[in-house]
């Protein structure tokens, strides 16, 4: 199991009272969450990626279990992992999935690669 099956599951119980559009892709050695066509949520081994408002970003830092995404050794503002404990209860894991529902609406589409 490379991600949380368990994280997973409850995330698409969120997305799916608002959203019919998602697509679920396998990347960065977990699942990825596409919203209209969007990165929105990815779900890792013992925590959440989120994809948020870059506004956000420093006060969401202060929350439990937020840490900076680093993936590539750059910090990259707009994006967050959450650790698998902060996300022990529906209305944490709601707080952070409402955060990256959001901001979706006003992301931007990735480019296609052809």
């Amino acid at each position: 199991m490379a991600y949380n099956e368990k994280l997973a599951d409850r995330v698409r119980e969120i997305i799916a009272v608002h959203h019919k559009k998602v697509e679920e892709k396998r990347m960065f050695g977990g699942l990825c969450f596409m919203v209209n066509d969007k990165m929105c949520v990815g779900v890792e081994k013992e925590r959440l990626m989120v994809r948020l408002d870059p506004e956000k970003y420093d006060e969401v830092m202060e929350k439990e279990g937020a840490k900076p995404m680093d993936f590539t050794g750059k910090v990259m503002k707009g994006y967050v992992f959450v650790d698998i404990e902060a996300l022990n209860t529906k209305k944490k894991l709601e707080y952070w999935m409402n955060l990256a529902l959001e901001y979706n609406k006003k992301a931007k589409v990735s480019k296609k690669k052809k």
